[in-house]
């Protein structure tokens, strides 16, 4: 008699089950939040961010006749970001040139770009920051929040100090308690702070986050506030010793700066861009007074 080589039924009916619990199991981990996922680079945090600016645009009064030439003042450290609007915008709307920077067409900082915006001088104005209150009361100023954006800690190339530093430690040098490298782990060297403009909303974020609030160390040989909203003079001056802080987007592509972790934590670390644990995380706004023109809404919409 030939043998039978055909598995029995129950074969059969274990590898369909095997199949279909198998099946649901993988629809099952499809469907569960990535607990680990960066809320940041979820694409449908960024949308509701969008939903958000778009409302806010939508609801202008526009009744403001369209000025000759679109005036904006504000953040040095935006403006690689507004560069690319504008020139979106150019293409679009040619008839309509555009500034950044009241009166000479160089941006003077967040402080100065809200003055001007609240004096008529300008459309727009460009922050890092949000409103302080006396800004709030003054005018009926709406703030669209364009990006997302991180403040980068850095210090010279060959600094030899290739540590992380803590917010403590970070805010200990912007006060003068830590003042030599080697309090942190590094060389016998002094630490040379260079601090941004009290014009800028970048120092008035810093201040705020870093320092609590608190007051920065008052110059001295080894801490210099610049006084005009730069960021490449600052860079440049970094040499082996120096400390200062500008944007992530600034300092990223410099060749000769070298960006610190802070708690741990890079904003430029690859395995975990946009982090939403690094400490200096922020957003950056457009401002304009609710009452405005249809050339100031037509830009918005393209941020």
């Amino acid at each position: 008699m030939a043998k039978n080589n055909t598995p029995p039924a129950i074969v059969f009916i274990l590898l369909f089950f095997l199949l279909v619990g198998g099946g649901y199991w993988f629809l099952l981990n499809q469907n569960q939040p990535d607990t680990n996922k960066n809320v940041v680079n979820n694409p449908s945090a960024k949308l509701n961010i969008a939903k958000a600016a778009n409302q806010i645009v939508s609801n202008l009064d526009t009744s403001l006749p369209n000025p000759n030439i679109l005036a904006m003042d504000g953040s040095v450290t935006m403006v690689k970001l507004i560069k690319l609007i504008e020139n979106a915008y150019e293409q679009k709307y040619p008839n309509i040139p555009i500034t950044y920077g009241v009166p000479e067409g160089r941006p003077n900082g967040s402080n100065q770009g809200i003055k001007n915006l609240l004096e008529n001088k300008a459309q727009i104005a460009a922050i890092s920051r949000t409103l302080l209150p006396e800004e709030s009361l003054q005018g009926n100023i709406k703030l669209i929040p364009i990006a997302q954006d991180a403040l980068a800690v850095v210090v010279g190339i060959n600094n030899p100090y290739k540590g992380s530093l803590t917010l403590d430690k970070l805010k200990d040098i912007y006060q003068g308690k830590i003042i030599n490298w080697s309090e942190v782990g590094g060389d016998d060297l002094p630490i040379k702070v260079i601090n941004r403009s009290p014009k800028s909303g970048t120092y008035n974020f810093f201040q705020d986050v870093v320092l609590l609030g608190e007051s920065f160390l008052p110059d001295s040989s080894n801490f210099i506030t610049y006084q005009r909203d730069v960021t490449t003079p600052i860079l440049r001056e970094l040499n082996n010793n120096g400390i200062s802080y500008t944007t992530v987007a600034q300092a990223k592509n410099q060749t000769t700066v070298r960006i610190m972790p802070i708690n741990d934590i890079s904003p430029v670390d690859q395995t975990t861009p946009n982090n939403d644990n690094y400490p200096l995380n922020r957003s950056v706004f457009l401002a304009v007074p609710n009452q405005t023109s249809l050339a100031v809404k037509n830009f918005l919409e393209l941020a």
